[in-house]
């Protein structure tokens, strides 16, 4: 996932990802913490395309409060 890729979505389009990111991001805490994680490089992963989800979300809304 690259940020040209998130900046052609729809607000509801992101909210919805991160969403699903965060419970991934969950569930591989979870799974390092019972030892049961086999990819520990996603962790890393999802962290940073969750970073990517919000830094794009929030140029959308400052983009929006400028045009207001």
């Amino acid at each position: 996932m690259n940020a040209t890729e998130l900046r052609d979505q729809t607000p509801e389009q992101l909210r919805e990802k991160l969403t699903d990111l965060k419970k991934e991001a969950f569930n591989l805490r979870f799974q390092q913490a019972t030892g049961a994680m086999e990819n520990t490089a996603r962790t890393r992963q999802v962290r940073r395309d969750i970073a990517r989800v919000m830094t794009v979300l929030n140029e959308k809304a400052a983009s929006a409060a400028a045009e207001a």
